[in-house]
């Protein structure tokens, strides 16, 4: 198939209203195949794939979308975690007319989209997870700081967009370009970091529930982790692989966002994945 010379357009994203809640989104050229979702990232937005989008867009419809209370999507309080923001995206998928998609969902993603997969797999072809918490207890960092404070308060002194910056000056490699890093931090100002924590923070109760319904996840899954993940080792993909039942890893030769430091790593992967990668237990 051939390439298609296609970029993310920094101003190209339209809102969508659902279920009262505004969400933004990103589309690329419309062309056959199975559609391919991405997520958004945190504490980035739908542009953290700008340097993998080309590369995928030559190969099926894409469309990246800011998860509800990140990048530049509204939220509210009942979506705010794994298990209800897993309960929400069905009706984000059904809205955009979506079909059965290939999913990928680094970072907070990754547990929202396992306990989607779970709740509803006939919405699914495959999954890309990797990069977020599935075990509290093997977060370490500032992941682990945010997850066991007593509350938000010890975080609410800075701005939130300067969290933003700091996280992505400590972890990335290769800084984005500087419109993009407006988005992220944007993404992140007034009370949005915070807010988002709120996901983050709910890990204590839902991931105990999602490694119990791991096991029963039949949608195929390829988890990509950083080698050199400070916040979410690779410890997390040996997890993975014990408990669910249709599942690769990938680590890369990078830390935390691996989408960006490894970007052409990263598309591989995933492209060779829906491929046909995902049908692996179908080999003779």
């Amino acid at each position: 198939m051939g390439a298609i010379a296609e970029t993310m357009d920094i101003n190209g994203a339209s809102f969508i209203m659902v279920d009262g809640l505004r969400l933004r989104l990103l589309r690329s050229s419309a062309r056959p195949g199975i559609p391919i979702l991405l997520t958004s990232p945190w504490p980035e937005s739908l542009y953290a794939f700008a340097r993998i989008w080309p590369q995928l867009a030559a190969e099926a419809p894409l469309v990246a979308l800011d998860l509800p209370g990140f990048g530049r999507s509204e939220s509210r309080p009942d979506v705010m975690s794994p298990k209800a923001m897993g309960r929400f995206l069905p009706k984000v998928f059904d809205d955009l007319g979506l079909g059965r998609i290939h999913a990928v969902a680094p970072d907070v993603g990754t547990s929202a989209l396992l306990f989607a997969a779970h709740a509803r797999p006939d919405l699914f072809e495959s999954l890309v997870v990797g990069s977020g918490a599935t075990d509290v207890a093997l977060a370490t960092g500032r992941l682990k700081d945010i997850i066991e404070a007593p509350s938000t308060k010890p975080f609410e002194d800075g701005a939130g967009e300067d969290f933003a910056t700091a996280s992505i000056n400590r972890m990335m490699k290769n800084k984005p370009d500087p419109q993009i890093l407006a988005d992220y931090e944007a993404s992140s100002s007034g009370r949005r970091f915070i807010q988002a924590m709120g996901y983050v923070r709910a890990y204590r109760d839902d991931l105990s529930e999602l490694r119990a319904a791991l096991p029963a996840v039949r949608t195929p899954i390829l988890s990509i982790w950083g080698a050199l993940d400070p916040i979410v080792p690779p410890e997390n993909a040996a997890a993975l692989d014990k408990a669910l039942p249709r599942t690769r890893s990938v680590l890369l030769d990078g830390g935390h966002f691996v989408w960006e430091d490894c970007a052409d790593a990263y598309a591989t992967a995933v492209l060779n994945w829906i491929r046909g990668g995902y049908r692996f237990d179908q080999e003779t």
